[in-house]
């Protein structure tokens, strides 16, 4: 293990980390939005956009994010849509993990029993209030497992930005190994910087699925 190489090359892969850390959150963060969106024309069962969101997710879950990201990387300009590898990045990790996300939040929305909101509007309540206080807050809790897993699996997926030329850990790795030859060291200060980008998310995800659990939502 060559030492020196670890401390010379440790600034690249800390800016590696960031951009991968940062490209992957706000991917995260649309495909949560779209996942709760798609999950919500499930639920509600809405005509036409039901189907349109069922195939968006066989086709989102069944290819994967290389190919993806080719497709809107090369295949966009051909239509005169010029995107930026950050932005690619990011819309093709919410393209991929919206349908993922889409699956956890439906499951969470069905495990409620009908007879809750049914209870819930004969009380008065009117739709709005029985979907903010009685189905989101049982659902989400049931979610959380399959969210956290999802978030985990699509910050993994960041390695493949590296294919259309995004300077992440995975591109910093490869790099190196192609330019010195340092093979182990290289992929030693990958597995490093992942494991302290996902380790945390593992365990808050364990905390807060037993914070919700105590709370009294899932089972």
């Amino acid at each position: 293990m060559d030492i020196a190489f670890l401390t010379k090359y440790l600034p690249m892969y800390e800016r590696a980390a960031v951009l991968t850390v940062k490209i992957g959150l706000i991917g995260i963060a649309f495909a949560i939005l779209l996942g709760l969106i798609c999950a919500m024309i499930q639920y509600h069962k809405v005509p036409v956009a039901r189907q349109i969101v069922a195939v968006y997710i066989e086709i989102s879950r069944n290819t994967p994010l290389l190919v993806q990201l080719f497709f809107i990387y090369y295949g966009f300009p051909k239509i005169g849509i010029m995107m930026q590898p950050e932005t690619c990045g990011v819309v093709g990790l919410a393209f991929l993990g919206g349908s993922y996300m889409a699956e956890a939040f439906r499951s969470g929305l069905e495990s409620v029993a009908k007879i809750q909101s049914e209870s819930a509007l004969s009380l008065g309540m009117n739709r709005a209030q029985v979907m903010r206080y009685i189905v989101l807050p049982q659902a989400v809790s049931v979610s959380i497992p399959a969210f956290v897993a999802n978030v985990i699996f699509l910050l993994k997926e960041t390695s493949v930005f590296s294919a259309i030329s995004l300077m992440d850990l995975m591109f910093t790795a490869k790099d190196l190994i192609g330019l010195y030859y340092k093979t182990t060291e290289s992929l030693f200060l990958l597995v490093v910087f992942y494991l302290i980008i996902l380790l945390p998310v593992s365990l808050l995800g364990t905390w807060l699925e037993r914070r919700v659990r105590y709370a009294g939502f899932g089972d």
